[in-house]
């Protein structure tokens, strides 16, 4: 101020004595314009040469200042300590407004080729938001209305997360608007040209100033299509490479996945994860370990430090390398918090020096046991560690950021904390570096370090030829980042080695078994289910809703606490399982469990509702064509016969395909499924409701209600079998009654007697009873004799009708079996008819038996003997399984894919009404299906009161049990009392 006062004064002085000689000369000879002009070129003199003693004067502070920071920081490289309450107090001074924006804004997540729902999208949504984020979504930057409608161009968002597809679009949104210095996009755009694949060589390895190098890495390993295990090194690598002296160490053979977070490129700072993906050349798949613990258990103590200390430095390598090779193409960041993900898969070959065989710049995890859930779930840990590393958790709302120039002309002359004179975004670095190191979590720091002294190398990236300034980084900047690295090492070292365990991390890891938070972190489906509502720890209840097509769902539930076990279904469940989904409604029940006590406990339940949504269909048109088709081309159970549609000739536009006039005389007359379609080429073009079983030569007669109720008059049906032999009988009871006012999941003996007005008795045991040890279960011959006994008195004659089999248990020694007790019990004379087998059990379905595709086509073989011999014994047959395999994906609930009946309870009791069977009639004619309702409740309540009806859906059982029906009635077919078909 007193340089200012003595300026001003001296100014003041000097244009007085311009003004005094200037009036004397106008009073001698000067006009007025020339003493005017004299006048303005006083004044500009002396304007100029006051600005420039400002200057002089602002310069000097200038300089002291300078000076000064010099000086601090010379101090601060000294005493670390000061230089981390610098950066702490700059968080609460003037720099708050960008640590409060940066942690607590805007986050855009372009989703890319995810879809919205998947688990790694809800990821990024749910931690954002727990972190304090206002998070939006869309596909691309083009679409994102927060990037385009913004009113500072695009800026106000603090993270933008682009996944798989949209990596393109977020570049030119960087290159288009470089982001502030508050803003992170997790793509770095140096990595993005130089990691690119350029005929099978890395591009940055064929930049010329890295000619002469030599780097540890294959040349191709950035080729999409080269796997860890392919790239080899080659020999001159080999040579380079430190072998291990301890002959009891020479097995370090493996291929290492290491995932390396890159917190910024110019200057460079990155971590390495602890866990690592690991796969010897004795595993056949990779498994998930800590670096520390896979290298201390291969090396022990010693050497493993310094094998992780040369990966380090081979990684360090690479990353600078790929820098420099496009330090002139962005010679100023354009990003300088954007942040990359990568994966480095090193190979070991009995040497501590590992050659980089394949570099990602994504999280890949290949090669695990199961890719889909083990592999993704691993990934989104770490991405939940990623984000909970750089995003910190802040409760305040943002407030207004400075814009990059108010800053500068508040800091530019470095009041307030910035001492170091830094820049803004060079001072915001270093902060963020600060608190990286300070909460590491699962991270350990990879660069900046300091090389081991024994690892002398003097190749360009090493050697002194190369400065920070080459790289574009500041020295002061770089001389405080590794300062900062080298201050928390040493600290992190003294506090692992001299830290007691306390008392209440005793406590804690003595109640590790229990279970304390009883909630899912993520359901987990293949293929992924859009669950409604979105998965939220805290809703118990999900539908969702699948095609035709998805027969299966693999459904692992991840627990937020790896202490809680999850079983499904039941106490004793799998802990994920392979479920088949049957047509219509299916439900899974997801219990978390405490088992840290002799007890287990359930804690919580989680329900997850699936619909599985009908063939897709087409109304008949007036142009049509009929097809016809014998087996499904995804279940081929015939090599010897075509799969999928076929046309039938001569039926186009008539509607009708030709059937035989004469009745079939036997259950198992070869046949096929016929179908009105657009085009035989496509199945999307049939009307599906019009499918309609027709046998070759013949047609099975179908009889009304009054036919039915007088054949079946007076007769007693046995029915012995499983769950599929038990849906044929509740059909018949249906279709004699007119409606199904009792039903239960029988699994043992029961007999009804309220059938066609109490003229006809209907009685059912199941067999096999497979949930006994085997040594308990009651033998064919014992459960067949008590049924008879309990169904006594019978007529030894065609009014008393044997109906035996099921899926898949039925032989040759059942069917001598029931002759031999039928005899044995006089009763030799009764109709027998044989259900044979079904399509089941084909599914890869944990916790039952599954057969592969030979096994599936060996039971036709099975089935054409198991008919050929009741046939010979006199029997009656029916063969389910050519009718089942061509619609083997419309199964209805069941985890053998074997039921193709379900009952439901109907909403009222019902008017008894005839429904038509789909059989073609003679003529080509087909009846109206029945009217199945999809959209009620399954009976579970036997007990009901008897007002109560129910429905057997399912119109493939339909198909078989008209069969049945018109087998038994077989004599009054013959005698003309049942219409044609």
């Amino acid at each position: 101020m007193v340089c200012l006062l003595t300026l001003s004064r001296n100014v003041s002085a000097e244009v007085g004595m311009l003004f005094r000689g200037i009036w004397t000369l106008r009073r001698r000879c000067c006009t007025g314009p020339v003493l005017l002009l004299g006048i303005a070129v006083g004044l500009f003199y002396h304007t100029v040469t006051m600005d420039r003693d400002r200057s002089e004067f602002k310069s000097s502070q200038r300089d002291q200042r300078n000076k000064s920071a010099v000086f601090e920081y010379k101090l601060l490289l000294k005493n670390p300590e000061r230089l981390i309450s610098l950066l702490e107090a700059s968080k609460t001074d003037g720099f708050v407004h960008h640590s409060k924006h940066s942690c607590a804004g805007k986050a855009i997540i372009l989703t890319g080729q995810h879809a919205p729902t998947d688990t790694e999208v809800q990821l990024y949504q749910r931690v954002l938001q727990q972190q304090g984020y206002r998070v939006d979504q869309a596909r691309y930057a083009e679409t994102s209305a927060s990037l385009r409608q913004d009113r500072r161009d695009g800026r106000d968002w603090s993270a933008l997360i682009c996944l798989k597809g949209s990596e393109k679009s977020c570049l030119r949104k960087i290159n288009f608007a470089h982001p502030q210095h508050h803003q992170r996009v997790n793509i770095i755009p140096a990595f993005a040209g130089a990691f690119l694949d350029m005929g099978g060589v890395c591009r940055f390895l064929t930049d010329s100033q890295l000619s002469g190098v030599t780097l540890p890495i294959h040349p191709s390993a950035c080729a999409f299509s080269t796997s860890p295990q392919e790239g080899t090194p080659n020999t001159a690598e080999d040579q380079q490479r430190q072998p291990i002296t301890r002959s009891d160490n020479q097995g370090l053979n493996a291929t290492v996945n290491v995932y390396v977070l890159v917190t910024s490129a110019t200057p460079l700072t990155a971590f390495v994860h602890r866990t690592a993906l690991v796969k010897t050349h004795l595993d056949e798949t990779s498994y998930a370990i800590e670096l520390q613990v896979f290298f201390r258990e291969r090396l022990g103590l010693l050497l493993s430090h310094q094998a992780i200390d040369h990966m380090n430095h081979v990684i360090s390598d690479i990353l600078k390398a790929a820098l420099l090779s496009t330090k002139e193409r962005s010679s100023s960041p354009r990003c300088k918090l954007c942040f990359q993900l990568m994966t480095f898969s090193l190979h070991y070959n009995a040497s501590l020096r590992p050659v980089v065989v394949k570099l990602q710049t994504d999280l890949h995890f290949d090669g695990m046991k199961d890719p889909h859930f083990d592999g993704q779930i691993a990934k989104e840990y770490m991405l939940e560690d990623v984000l909970k590393l750089l995003f910190p958790v802040c409760n305040s709302e943002p407030s207004s950021p400075l814009s990059t120039q108010e800053e500068t002309r508040k800091y530019g002359d470095c009041e307030g904390p910035n001492s170091l004179c830094l820049p803004p975004d060079e001072m915001h670095l270093l902060r963020q570096f600060n608190q990286h190191l300070k909460r590491p979590g699962p991270f350990q720091l990879l660069y900046p370090i300091s090389p081991p002294p024994d690892d002398l190398r003097h190749d360009l990236i090493q050697g002194e030829s190369l400065s920070a300034q080459d790289y574009g980084w500041r020295p002061a900047l770089m001389a405080l980042l590794q300062e900062l690295s080298l201050y928390y090492t040493r600290r992190h070292q003294t506090e692992s080695l001299d830290e007691p365990k306390s008392p209440e991390a005793s406590d804690s890891l003595s109640r590790n078994g229990k279970c304390v938070d009883p909630h899912l972190r993520q359901l987990y489906t293949d293929p992924p289910m859009a669950l409604m509502p979105t998965f939220n720890a805290w809703m118990k209840e999900y539908r969702a809703e699948v095609p035709f097509d998805v027969i299966t769902i693999h459904i692992r539930p991840e627990p937020v606490s790896p202490h809680c076990h999850i079983h499904l279904d039941e106490h004793r469940g799998p802990r994920m399982a392979n479920y088949p989904v049957g047509l219509g409604n299916s439900r899974i029940n997801i219990l978390v469990m405490d088992e840290s006590e002799a007890e287990p406990v359930v804690m919580t339940i989680y329900t997850l509702h699936i619909y599985r949504e009908s063939r897709p269909s087409l109304p008949m048109f007036d142009e049509y064509v009929m097809c016809s088709f014998v087996q499904d081309c995804g279940l081929v159970v015939r090599p010897d016969q075509p799969c999928g549609l076929e046309p039938i000739p001569g039926s186009r536009s008539s509607g009708e395909a030709q059937a035989s006039p004469r009745p079939c005389l036997s259950g198992d007359e070869p046949g096929r499924w016929v179908v009105p379609c657009l085009s035989c080429s496509d199945n999307r073009t049939c009307d599906w409701r019009e499918v309609a079983w027709q046998p070759d030569r013949c047609y099975h007669p179908l009889l009304d209600q009054p036919q039915l109720q007088n054949c079946m008059m007076d007769r007693k049906v046995l029915f012995i079998g499983d769950s599929t032999n038990r849906g044929m009988m509740y059909y018949l009871m249906e279709r004699v009654n007119t409606t199904l006012e009792d039903w239960d999941k029988a699994h043992d003996t029961i007999i009804y007697h309220n059938l066609n007005q109490g003229r006809t008795i209907a009685s059912y045991s199941y067999y096999p009873q497979f949930w006994l040890p085997k040594s308990q279960r009651p033998t064919f011959q014992r459960a067949l004799q008590q049924l008879l006994e309990r169904s006594q008195p019978l007529e030894n004659s065609p009014q008393t009708v044997l109906v035996a089999g099921g899926v898949q248990w039925l032989n040759l020694n059942h069917l001598r079996t029931i002759q031999q007790v039928l005899q044995r019990e006089g009763l030799e004379n009764i109709m027998v008819v044989v259900k044979s087998l079904g399509m089941g059990f084909h599914l890869p379905v944990d916790g039952i038996r599954s057969l592969p595709l030979n096994g599936v086509q060996e039971l036709y073989n099975v089935n054409k003997n198991i008919l050929e011999s009741a046939r010979h014994l006199g029997f009656e047959v029916i063969d389910t399984l050519s009718i089942t395999m061509g619609r083997y994906k419309e199964f209805l609930q069941g985890r053998c894919a074997c039921h193709f009946h379900e009952v439901y309870k109907l909403p009222s009791p019902t008017v008894a009404s005839q429904r038509n069977l789909k059989i073609l009639k003679l003529g080509g004619e087909s009846g109206n299906p029945a009217n199945e309702q999809t959209g009620l409740e399954q009976h579970e309540d036997p007990s009901s009161p008897p007002d109560v009806s129910y429905h057997v859906k399912g119109p493939v059982n339909a198909v078989y049990s008209e069969i049945l029906l018109s087998r038994i009635c077989v004599n009054h077919a013959v005698n003309g009392t049942i219409r044609q078909q």
